[in-house]
């Protein structure tokens, strides 16, 4: 049987694998660059560039997988991600990357929905509509066992030590113990995968402008059947890890059984 045709590379995946190139070293495990590099080796190449360079160092730090020459050089269990490293620097660092996906034989607890219907009906994306769901329904309160109020969406804002960052949501919030916290949410729709990347950005994020307050670093993902997954984060090391999931169903009260309430309060 003849093999498949092997795919050529797009004109990203060939700047970022010859940057990739021009500074690593077997054994290397990390090395930092710099946005002006792309531009001199699209010159090189001969490859036009989009009108916003950073693009290139986006679309392999959020939505694609690295070229496999690039990761085929990651020490055992180890992957090559792009974290930022000041204005207009990155640095490529091997991570360990555990797969954040929701498990199946999680109970999905009923919430009562308070989603307003105008708010249903007119979502723009995923990611919108998950945002507002976890907002109205208070989620973060129910899955924290805290009382949190959203201070801002869509958070453009820069960290001294990785540059601009975008924050999905943030919220502040306060136990009974009257500790305070800051709470970075991410957002994911059924097919897109959580980020480590923006994980560790929303943590030094915190760590930086909100020294005085526990951070719990929260990502939610709608599910099959309308469900909603919730994963709290952390930094151990080298690896990203979940502390807790839980998963939850917006449904009307009605559907919410004596047998539902008896199975809770075991």
């Amino acid at each position: 049987m003849p093999k498949a045709k092997q795919r050529e590379p797009n004109r990203y995946e060939t700047i970022i694998l010859r940057l990739f190139e021009n500074h690593y070293t077997q054994g290397l495990t990390e090395f930092e660059f710099t946005r002006d590099e792309i531009e001199s080796i699209s010159k090189i190449l001969n490859i036009k560039l989009p009108k916003n360079i950073g693009d290139v160092i986006y679309t392999f730090r959020y939505r694609s997988k690295l070229p496999e020459k690039i990761q085929d050089t990651a020490n055992p269990g180890l992957e090559w991600i792009i974290l930022g490293a000041g204005n207009a620097c990155y640095r490529f660092i091997q991570f360990k990357l555990n797969p954040i996906i929701p498990r199946d034989e999680l109970v999905t607890i009923k919430i009562p929905d308070s989603t307003p219907e105008i708010i249903t009906a007119y979502a723009l994306s995923d990611e919108q509509a998950l945002l507002a769901k976890v907002r109205y329904n208070r989620l973060v309160d129910v899955f924290l066992g805290i009382t949190a109020f959203s201070l801002q969406n869509h958070l453009r804002t820069t960290v001294e030590s990785i540059g601009q960052i975008e924050i999905d949501e943030i919220y502040v919030g306060i136990d009974r113990y009257g500790r305070q916290f800051i709470v970075p949410v991410q957002a994911k729709g059924g097919k897109d995968k959580h980020s480590v990347v923006q994980t560790l950005q929303d943590l030094t994020y915190c760590a930086e402008k909100f020294p005085d307050l526990i951070c719990k670093a929260v990502s939610a993902q709608f599910m099959s059947e309308g469900r909603i997954a919730m994963f709290e984060l952390l930094r151990e090391g080298n690896e990203v890890k979940v502390v807790e999931e839980k998963h939850y169903r917006l449904v009307p009260s009605s559907d919410i059984y004596k047998e539902d309430l008896r199975n809770y309060s075991r």
